[in-house]
């Protein structure tokens, strides 16, 4: 979160007039964000199956348009799906460099982000995941495409090489705090093609500031996801397919 520092300067005696100086904007800020699911979906494909999910993250970014970051979440397909002996964590590290492009609307993200799962692998694939991505936004359209250089994928073997392409909307709704917003994204699987899919998202959010004309930082929303991944492969040992259609709801609080 962005903080002025104010510093206050007395001069003279009782009753002489006081300066107020103004420091500059740090261009440095962090910001912070804890939430929760009642499911995880990632892609289109749940992460928890079908369960609630705690998450909670960690900015820095510079007025250059560098910015660094962490991110955590409960899963469960680590042991359900992958074979885990032991692990139920998501955390995530990346960075990048984002920002305007010229005096246009057209704004730019390129980054990378290692998806890191802690555990007992056990004889499993390795469900650590290294991804490069690059957006281009315009007003409230997002375009991102996703490219992964790790041998392994979300836990697939032989799959760097493999991509994901995302293309999303999000629109205000007037001054009323709610925002409407819509997905479609497609995942290839590099040697690995049984597991490609396309999904697609819909959802509203609200911002609970709206109810007292005072920024809270607090949002709900709900979410519908559906995919047309195949079951035969997108179940997970309890029988549970990771890919159906579902709604989610959340909230989350940004500081």
């Amino acid at each position: 979160m962005k903080k002025l520092v104010h510093a206050l300067v007395l001069v003279g005696l009782v009753g002489a007039p006081a300066l107020v100086v103004a420091a500059e904007e740090s261009p440095h800020s962090l910001s912070a964000n804890v939430g929760m699911t009642s499911n995880y979906v990632f892609r289109g494909i749940s992460q928890t199956g079908g369960d609630a999910a705690i998450q909670g993250g960690l900015d820095y970014s510079h007025s250059s348009g560098f910015y660094l970051g962490t991110w955590g979440s409960n899963v469960g397909w680590i042991e359900d799906y992958q074979g885990y002996d032991s692990g139920n964590v998501e955390i995530d590290v990346y960075g990048g460099f984002r920002g305007g492009i010229g005096k246009t609307n057209l704004t730019y993200d390129l980054g990378a982000i290692q998806y890191l799962y802690p555990g007992k692998k056990a004889g499993a694939v390795d469900a650590d995941t290294t991804e490069l991505y690059a957006a281009l936004g315009w007003k409230w359209f997002t375009a991102k495409y996703s490219y992964y250089v790790s041998d392994e994928v979300f836990g697939f073997a032989n799959a760097d090489g493999s991509d994901y392409l995302d293309i999303s909307a999000s629109v205000p709704i007037g001054e009323t705090g709610l925002t409407a917003g819509a997905h479609w994204g497609t995942f290839n699987f590099k040697n690995n093609g049984a597991q490609d899919y396309t999904d697609w998202k819909v959802s509203l959010a609200y911002d609970m500031g709206k109810l007292s004309n005072v920024t809270s930082g607090v949002t709900v929303g709900v979410m519908y996801t559906d995919t047309d991944a195949d079951s035969a492969v997108w179940t997970d040992g309890n029988g549970e397919f990771l890919g159906k259609d579902t709604t989610t709801v959340w909230i989350s609080k940004a500081f």
